[in-house]
């Protein structure tokens, strides 16, 4: 096409009247929020508005390089991009993928697309005033930086960035390439042990991971209670909230050059007897001696004490001190509900009781306030474990499900074993460009080795039961996100037989392939995780369910879409020869998918956040000094407006058999979010929870309400995992 003619073209694609043409940018954006004279969206004005964001504001503040050559230079030179990544290319190849990725077209769907990345992901110059990088360099540096020197993955990686069908996490798409950055990794999760030693190891690990970028999540269920006995003095122990305090001011003080507060998050099992002091931190009428304003906390519930609260009975809180002298394991460590009559039964534990269903009553009354505290499902989490060991908490978005095990030190606090903490290596694929793509199973498998590279470039010393563990596990979590709007697309109401089909089906179709892509790259490597020898895959208990049965659509319009799309559902045969593989070869990650909530990468992306549905149909958001921003759903018009009913309208329900669908394809967990109307009760909170435990939910992360939407009173978003 020759020149004159495409910027025709594009004079006419984003041709404007007079009264668009004196709108700035912002204002067209908030056009979208109005109505026309004829009642209908006006959805292309968030087109022009990103137009003339380009026009007059990213062309005119983004340094300009005649050729690529003099670009690299300038950047490696200025120490901007760190050069060890580019040696690994020659120069003809680095030429070869940028002109690739250009070619593309990449175009940004949304003005808050566009204003998220120039605002939070784009290399600036150091002063803050002007851009160093387009959408297409930022992907190609990821791109190069994963690929290792690897080109012929390295197109593959760009191919599928800037496709839309995969995006890695903030940390990864931001830190990527970059001289001066910090960690790929998203979030961390540290145990603490009944010690000094283990609570200031603890303390210094949450400064060192949070200066590096990424949320910390922290199990409090090992301490012991306030008024334990400390060396045999009785009522000597201050208990849990002393250590929380300590770690929210050690989060507040790592703010990462002022760039954001370090974020952090406790959990606690909800049988240790400090558990009614721990909710209570989050009042908003609690004294300031305990409150906690910006550490979030969840709860750790066992089977047992949702069948005391049916019973209405009594529920006993064991001290983790006794639990430990008694079992030489920390109380983390127990089944509660296997040894809880055993412990009710031993005088060797101390022990102190309350109600069940006063517990849960706390709770939802805590959540109506705040959204807190999140819930982990410990008997559930553990029983869908597919590896040796004990699941005793989460992270700080809930949906990392990762076995720990302590670290002990010597008398000069030096190592004695250096235990196995968790870091989350995070990405998640477009449903809806995914299942375009028309071979998921590549597109898995690109995701795959993109987190696992992640895995392996990453080696924190500073805490060396995260590296450890990392090297160990070399755990990945592929997520997912714009279920809602896929299915909006294809005219198709949330929550609905046909999504549940949906959601179903394509779960199962990814675990297939992210197993297989595991399975490669343990016969590459010649290397299966830490471990596999003990766990479900290597025995075959795993693949039971899915070789024992057909796997099909139950519906005609979901094996319409698959069929659409020319993506093959796997078979039980396909199934028996990856498990006759998996036996023989292994896997190289030990646990392979985790789904955020996903929220700047949603944005950029065009996706509805994660699997559940929209909170509104055009989003509100406050953006710094820009003020209100406001984003409209993916793919919505006229013609899908109907199928985007909001979450609040949807119900609870709706949400949780959505999320259990696909929880039984997930070996870790699902950031699921419930959402109530203004007319909800603490009652009906509780009976969401119950419903929740009902059909397999391994966690739940936030409770809103819609009068505190409504309010203004936003949660806090998770700072890292869905970012």
């Amino acid at each position: 096409m020759a020149i004159a003619e495409e910027l025709d073209q594009k004079k006419s694609k984003f041709a404007m009247t007079e009264i668009e043409e004196s709108l700035s940018y912002h204002e067209l954006n908030a056009m979208i929020n109005l109505w026309d004279a004829e009642g209908k969206m006006q959805i292309e004005k968030d087109k022009l508005a990103v137009h003339k964001y380009f026009l007059e504001h990213v062309n005119l503040n983004t340094v300009f390089f005649h050729t690529l050559k003099e670009r690299l230079d300038y950047l490696v030179e200025h120490d901007y991009y760190d050069p060890t990544v580019l040696n690994k290319y020659s120069f003809n190849f680095l030429e070869k993928i940028e002109k690739h990725a250009f070619s593309k077209k990449f175009r940004f769907e949304t003005f808050l697309g566009a204003y998220k990345f120039y605002t939070s992901y784009a290399l600036k110059t150091f002063d803050g005033t002007r851009y160093l990088e387009r959408f297409e360099d930022r992907v190609v540096m990821v791109a190069l930086t994963l690929a290792d020197g690897n080109e012929k993955f390295a197109m593959h990686l760009v191919d599928e960035i800037i496709s839309g069908r995969f995006q890695p996490a903030t940390p990864t798409f931001l830190n990527c390439g970059k001289a001066q950055r910090g960690e790929l990794v998203s979030c961390f999760l540290l145990r603490i042990e009944d010690n000094m030693e283990s609570i200031s190891r603890a303390i210094n690990s949450s400064l060192q991971l949070s200066k590096r970028g990424g949320g910390v999540a922290l199990s409090l269920s090992n301490i012991r209670e306030a008024g334990a006995p400390i060396k045999k003095i009785e009522g000597q122990s201050s208990g849990i909230i002393p250590v929380m305090k300590l770690l929210e001011d050690s989060f507040s003080y790592a703010n990462q050059l002022g760039a954001r507060q370090g974020a952090g998050a406790v959990y606690l099992n909800a049988h240790h007897p400090d558990i009614l002091k721990f909710l209570d931190t989050k009042r908003e009428n609690a004294d300031e001696k305990i409150r906690i304003k910006s550490l979030s906390i969840g709860v750790v519930v066992p089977d047992i004490t949702l069948e005391l609260a049916r019973e209405n009975e009594d529920m006993y809180l064991f001290s983790p001190y006794d639990v430990e002298k008694v079992y030489g394991v920390p109380f983390g460590d127990i089944s509660v509900t296997e040894k809880y009559q055993e412990m009710v039964d031993d005088p060797r534990i101390k022990k102190t009781k309350i109600k069940a269903r006063v517990l849960f009553e706390r709770i939802a009354e805590l959540q109506f306030e705040s959204g807190y505290p999140y819930i982990m499902y410990e008997d559930t989490v553990n029983k869908a474990n597919p590896v040796a060991g004990r699941i005793n908490m989460s992270n700080l978005c809930s949906e990392i499900l990762q076995v720990n095990t302590p670290t002990t030190y010597n008398e000069d606090l030096s190592y004695d074993v250096i235990g196995k903490d968790i870091s989350c290596n995070l990405g998640s694929l477009n449903i809806a460009m995914a299942m375009d793509g028309g071979n998921l199973g590549q597109t898995v498998d690109i995701a795959v080795r993109a987190l696992s590279a992640v895995s392996e470039m990453s080696n924190i010393e500073s805490v060396r039961s995260i590296s450890d563990g990392n090297a160990k596990s070399h755990a990945i979590g592929l997520g997912q996100m714009n279920l809602h709007g896929y299915l909006a697309r294809e005219h198709i109401h949330y929550g609905s037989p046909e999504a549940l089909d949906f959601t179903n089906m394509y779960f199962y179709t990814v675990v297939y392939h992210a197993i297989k892509a595991s399975n490669e790259l343990a016969i590459e490597k010649k290397q299966a995780f830490d471990g596999f020898e003990n766990s479900k895959y290597a025995s075959g208990e795993y693949f039971e369910k899915y070789i024992s049965q057909e796997w099909k659509p139950k519906t005609g319009k979901v094996e319409e879409l698959f069929a659409k799309s020319g993506i093959n559902i796997p078979t039980q045969e396909d199934w028996k020869k990856l498990a006759a593989k998996v036996a023989k070869h292994g896997i190289f990650n030990q646990n392979l998918q985790a789904v955020p909530p996903t929220g700047s990468i949603s944005y950029i992306n065009n996706s509805t956040s994660s699997i559940h549905p929209v909170a509104s149909k055009i989003e509100i958001r406050k953006e710094g000094k820009l003020g209100r921003v406001y984003y409209p759903a993916p793919f919505l018009s006229d013609e899908t407006n109907e199928f985007y009913e909001d979450a609040y309208e949807i119900g609870p329900e709706a949400i949780i058999d959505t999320y259990a669908e696909a929880t039984q394809h997930v070996d870790q967990g699902l950031s699921l979010t419930l959402f109530f109307k203004d007319t909800a009760t603490t009652r009906d909170v509780n009976r969401a929870q119950i419903y929740a435990w009902r059909k397999g939910i391994k966690t739940i992360y936030y409770i809103r309400i819609r009068q505190q939407a409504l309010a203004g009173t936003e949660v806090d978003a998770c700072v890292s995992c869905m970012l």
